[in-house]
């Protein structure tokens, strides 16, 4: 849980690196929440209310903890577009996330050595 409340305390932070636990542990917590809303929904007979607004509101930090994934790798922020390209684009995405960390690049020191 600490690492999904660290992403939404840095919603907007596209600068720096983003570990695969961090990373992984929000998209967890995420579904997670997701699956929650949508049962709740189905319970009180609403039409996907609650599951608009909780998207509305982690899209920033969806968005910006995936930069920073990608910045972890190595890679500019800019290759989230692949998505836009269907299948093959979020598999490669897929690939690039679940990477390992490298040491020290242009986007920082390896966060592995902070924890």
């Amino acid at each position: 849980m600490e690492w999904y409340l660290k992403v939404l305390k840095n919603y907007v932070g596209f600068e720096g690196r983003a570990r695969r636990t961090e990373y992984w542990m929000f998209t967890l917590f995420n579904y997670i929440a997701l699956m929650l809303l949508l049962i709740l929904e189905f319970i009180a007979n609403l039409n996907s209310v609650l599951i608009v607004i909780y998207s509305v509101a982690v899209m920033l930090p969806s968005l910006a903890v995936a930069v920073r994934r990608l910045h972890d790798t190595g890679r500019s922020g800019w290759w989230y577009l692949i998505t836009f390209i269907p299948l093959i684009g979020g598999i490669i995405l897929l690939i690039f996330m679940c990477e390992d960390s490298e040491e020290s690049n242009q986007y920082g020191p390896n966060p592995k050595v902070f924890d």
